[in-house]
């Protein structure tokens, strides 16, 4: 290996590494600051909406949590795409059981478009008492102080304050490598970037204002683009606005899942991805562990990094991402690092897959992606 090549593949791999130890330190202080910030306190009256479709693990309990909010004035609203749904009776019993919290289910088609999702929550839109609104997916498990973390990270400057998911509760190989996409990789890097000035929002928890929509037509601004949360992104851009992260991610369970559920949910959000931000998901092709590894195996092999070398980076890698689990108490296990390499190793060909295909489909809807504008 000539100089020139060899301080390139050095250059390469000091950067790679720079970058993941950079964006783990990034979210570790984040753990630490949410430990002794203050909880911001939530404004009387909000409207939480939940789209709910179908049955998921622990679909109860994460619903049941809608009702255990410590606030003095919420309202929840459900919403339902048809009434014969299977998860409609849950949703009547834990209504009923729980009076003294506001709530109602909504049911019908909802205001049509490319989100099925979105189609789904537009009938709370005009409806929900409060304005301020928080939509949350079925499969969070919302925690007692959930808005006031939420409004902890609230300011003037903000359109969209929202948390990405952190998997829980993973029974088996494919939902454990599912949480390894979630927790230590995308969860780490939505907090990194959030800390950087660049958050992007995440559909899974988003909290706005009606009024601030108002200007922009409502709830059917982020009907623009095929992902809500690009929609909010793109939105709170153009009006010079925030887009900030929880500094705790609320948790999803998991339970059992398969590797084919696995590689469709993250190929239709690589997908996504690509054509809502194509700039950014370029960036993401040398991510994770396989390109460095790579570039310090070159170098192992010219001589100029002993093999020890690479052993002792891979420990240092990934005993990076475990110091951020333990931070954060995400799961992790003896087993967890395998299913991180394994994570690392499907990332370039996610990516490269990401540029094939059109469409995808979501809990039984036909999805067509298009370019956005």
């Amino acid at each position: 290996m000539d100089l020139l090549l060899t301080a390139a593949v050095t250059v390469g791999l000091v950067v790679a590494s720079a970058s993941h130890i950079a964006s783990i330190a990034l979210a570790m202080r984040r753990a630490a600051k949410n430990r002794k910030r203050p909880r911001g306190r939530a404004p009387t009256g909000v409207s939480i909406v939940r789209p709910v479709c179908g049955l998921e693990h622990r679909i109860g309990a994460t619903l049941a949590s809608s009702f255990q909010i410590g606030h003095p004035s919420y309202e929840v609203i459900f919403c339902v795409a048809a009434a014969d749904d299977p998860v409609v009776p849950i949703v009547q019993r834990l209504i009923r059981e729980h009076p003294e919290i506001p709530a109602r289910l909504l049911v019908g088609g909802g205001g049509g478009g490319p989100n099925p999702k979105l189609a789904n929550l537009m009938k709370a839109w005009d409806v929900a008492a409060h304005d301020w609104i928080v939509l949350a997916d079925s499969n969070v498990l919302i925690p007692p102080d959930y808005l006031d973390r939420l409004f902890a990270r609230w300011s003037e400057r903000c359109a969209v304050v929202c948390s990405p998911p952190v998997g829980i509760d993973a029974r088996g190989c494919a939902a454990e490598l599912e949480a390894a996409f979630l927790n230590t990789f995308q969860a780490r890097w939505q907090l990194a970037g959030d800390a950087l000035g660049f958050g992007f929002a995440h559909g899974k928890t988003m909290l706005l204002r009606r009024s601030d929509l108002a200007c922009e037509g409502g709830l059917a601004a982020l009907a623009r683009e095929i992902a809500e949360d690009a929609a909010a992104t793109k939105m709170a851009r153009r009006r010079g606005r925030l887009v900030r992260i929880v500094d705790e991610p609320f948790p999803q369970p998991l339970g059992r899942r398969s590797f084919t559920g696995v590689w469709q949910r993250q190929l239709r959000w690589a997908r996504l991805r690509r054509l809502s931000f194509p700039g950014y998901f370029y960036a993401e092709l040398p991510a994770g562990g396989v390109f460095p590894f790579l570039l310090a195996a070159a170098l192992a092999t010219a001589g100029v990094l002993p093999w020890a070398g690479v052993v002792a980076m891979m420990l240092a890698w990934y005993g990076a991402e475990a110091l951020l689990a333990s931070a954060f108490a995400w799961p992790l296990r003896v087993r967890t690092p395998l299913f991180w390499i394994a994570r690392d190793l499907l990332l370039p060909v996610l990516w490269l897959h990401a540029w094939v295909g059109s469409g995808y489909e979501w809990r039984g809807n036909p999805v067509d992606l298009h370019p956005t504008t």
